[in-house]
């Protein structure tokens, strides 16, 4: 097995990416890795030449920014082990188009994200993404699968 000098886990939906994070940092201390956590997101209003009717919407994303920051910190925060420096990074932009930027400027060995199962309202938006991205991986990628929720009956 390779060894990885840096990782980069893929931290879509803020509230789901939490064991994607955990591998990333048990894969880090294993092999005394870099540990990189990106969360993209698409502007749906294009460039930042916003018109007059869509600037409530644009204040509202700079608003939706601020917040996904602070949640990913807490969240990195959160899996953070004694000594490990993870680099957040929050970018703006096609998700697919700015991980595969990324894995090339940080010149990342692995790339972890979550594997979406069919059936899930993720799927409709990440399946396609996912699919891409594998096809597309200059490194070796992880998917990790969900841990089962609760049986309900």
């Amino acid at each position: 097995m390779n060894e990885y000098k840096r990782i980069l886990v893929v931290a879509r939906m803020i509230q789901t990416c939490r064991i994607a994070i955990q591998h990333g940092v048990s894969l880090a201390e294993k092999y005394g890795a870099e540990l990189y956590v990106i969360h993209s997101v698409y502007n749906p209003f294009g460039p930042k030449e916003w018109g007059f009717n869509t600037r409530a919407l644009a204040e509202e994303y700079e608003k939706s920014i601020v917040d996904i920051k602070r949640k990913l910190a807490g969240l990195v925060d959160a899996e953070k082990t004694k000594g490990m420096r993870i680099k957040e990074l929050v970018r703006e932009g096609e998700p697919t188009g700015e991980i595969l930027k990324t894995i090339e400027q940080e010149n990342i060995d692995l790339l972890v994200m979550l594997a979406h199962e069919e059936g899930r309202l993720e799927d409709l938006f990440f399946n396609k993404s996912n699919d891409e991205l594998v096809r597309r991986m200059p490194c070796s990628i992880m998917l990790v699968k969900k841990e089962p929720g609760p049986v309900i009956e």
